[in-house]
């Protein structure tokens, strides 16, 4: 799927998905991936959505979001609130959802300027 949005001004954008690959701002990825509103796109070491962490979540607590947009892989599955208790104590939302709606969400948050980061799964097979 190919998405036709504005770039936000000096924001992060995802430009299209596949499944297995996502563009951001035109650079392709293949593996899961912590893309903030603002600055670089990291890599997120998890390869399953059996191997989730604490760690793996805590990544994301140091990028000091707003909002996370997890995107779970091809279906919605939702991780225990266990795993992302640090971001729950730091009054930090958590969203859930497959993939493309990851996506397609994240791009409309950033686009308004919101604190949003997108946490997105690629699993490895």
């Amino acid at each position: 799927m190919k998405f036709q949005l504005d770039e936000p001004q000096g924001g992060n954008s995802i430009s299209r998905h596949d499944g297995q690959t996502v563009w951001v701002n035109g650079e392709a990825h293949g593996e899961s991936l912590l893309v903030p509103w603002r600055g670089e796109v990291q890599h997120w070491p998890v390869k399953r959505f059996d191997e989730l962490s604490e760690e793996h979540f805590q990544q994301i607590l140091a990028l000091k979001p707003e909002l996370v947009i997890f995107g779970s892989g091809a279906r919605i599955r939702f991780a225990r609130p266990a795993l992302y208790r640090s971001l729950i104590a730091a009054r930090i939302g958590v969203e859930t959802m497959d993939l493309a709606a990851a996506c397609r969400t994240y791009n409309v948050l950033a686009s308004e300027g919101r604190a949003v980061l997108a946490a997105l799964l690629l699993e490895c097979e």
